[in-house]
């Protein structure tokens, strides 16, 4: 959205601007009213990343201005949630006077979830040794009081893991509490409670469909398994490896028993449904016996590739949840001529940013 002007600094100022936004965009489209899902405006993320800024002795973290590309201080993130604005000076105080912790650490990445859970991932220039292991082992162990947190050491094609790899989160939907593994360094929706709105809107919104489910671009399950009662069954489709294994995990972690996950990017689940081609990842699974009469998708910045788009327009249902406004309206100019927008809403889920999720809910007529 490079046309935007820079946001108001009053949340609510903020809000209406991209309301007013997305309604523009949609508006060529017949869209209805829009549903507004607003972000608590603070303590709202649940994952951050910073730059480590070695000066004399002194350290600290930094980020980097999106427009001067000047670094500036961060002591505290009013954005990041309050696990991880507790757990920033902490580590800092502890490494800054270890050598082993403190020497050549350029990064460190905050996991956590709204189960006071957090996976910590300190970056280094160097190699890692059992020195750094004790020491770090002793971090954790300090970090504790703090939640449940974990280690993790990075560098040049190595990977330490002190405790576990990920995080488990736990999402309200419709009534029904969910529980989700959310691996490090793979995508995971950073505001939960925005998450949980995205996911209530979309489950509020698929009670009057039928059918089977199919979903591109699943992740790790996030839409798939709270959606799956609403569907007969659910085939959903992801390309990352990791997201695949630990959508199936949660599968498994909430007694799931309708969805079938495949690891296809878009674009070959598109030539699997023509058949165009035959995947050895498909076996054992008959896409004619899936009845899809609904479709959901939440693609990347980059929206749906025209196959992807010419495939997606042939059912007759389709729930779109989009991170970019402009490329929703450009595949929206496509999907019109066949579908009209029957409910529409605006997600929040970055605050003071000039980034809006959007959703929409399309019937063929």
């Amino acid at each position: 959205m490079s046309n935007l002007m820079p946001l108001p600094h009053d949340y609510q100022q903020q809000l209406d601007y991209k309301v007013n936004q997305l309604s523009q965009r949609l508006a060529p489209f017949n869209a209805p009213e829009l549903q507004v899902f607003a972000s608590a405006p603070e303590h709202y993320r649940m994952r951050a990343e910073f730059r480590v800024w070695h000066e004399g002795d002194e350290l600290y973290f930094i980020m980097f201005d999106k427009q001067t590309k000047e670094k500036y201080r961060v002591d505290q993130l009013p954005a990041a949630n309050q696990l991880i604005n507790s757990l920033m000076p902490a580590i800092l105080d502890f490494v800054r006077d270890r050598p082993t912790l403190r020497s050549k650490l350029f990064q460190v990445d905050f996991l956590t979830s709204t189960t006071n859970e957090a996976v910590i991932s300190l970056l280094y220039h160097r190699q890692l040794d059992e020195q750094w292991q004790a020491d770090a082992a002793s971090l954790r162990e300090h970090l504790q009081q703090y939640g449940k947190v974990s280690l993790i050491g990075r560098a040049r094609k190595q990977k330490l893991v002190l405790g576990n790899e990920a995080v488990y989160e736990s999402l309200q939907v419709a009534g029904t509490t969910y529980l989700f593994e959310q691996v490090e360094n793979s995508f995971t929706q950073p505001n939960a409670g925005i998450n949980e709105a995205m996911l209530s809107w979309a489950h509020e919104k698929s009670q009057a469909l039928s059918g089977d489910l199919l979903e591109l671009y699943c992740g790790n399950g996030n839409f798939s398994i709270p959606l799956a009662g609403q569907f007969k069954r659910v085939l959903a489709t992801e390309i990352s490896k990791t997201s695949v294994y630990s959508a199936q995990t949660n599968i498994a972690l909430n007694k799931t028993d309708n969805v079938t996950v495949v690891r296809l990017a878009a674009e070959e689940v598109t030539q699997a449904i023509n058949g165009e081609r035959v995947f050895r990842r498909l076996e054992g699974i008959e896409l004619t016996e899936f009845d899809c009469k609904t479709v959901l998708v939440d693609p990347p910045r980059a929206g749906l590739d025209a196959a992807t788009l010419a495939m997606v327009a042939r059912y007759p249902n389709i729930i779109y949840i989009s991170c970019n406004p402009e490329t929703l309206a450009d595949n929206l100019t496509y999907l019109s001529d066949t579908h009209d927008i029957e409910h529409a809403a605006l997600f929040d889920q970055f605050p003071f940013t000039e980034h809006t999720e959007a959703g929409v809910v399309l019937r063929q007529r």
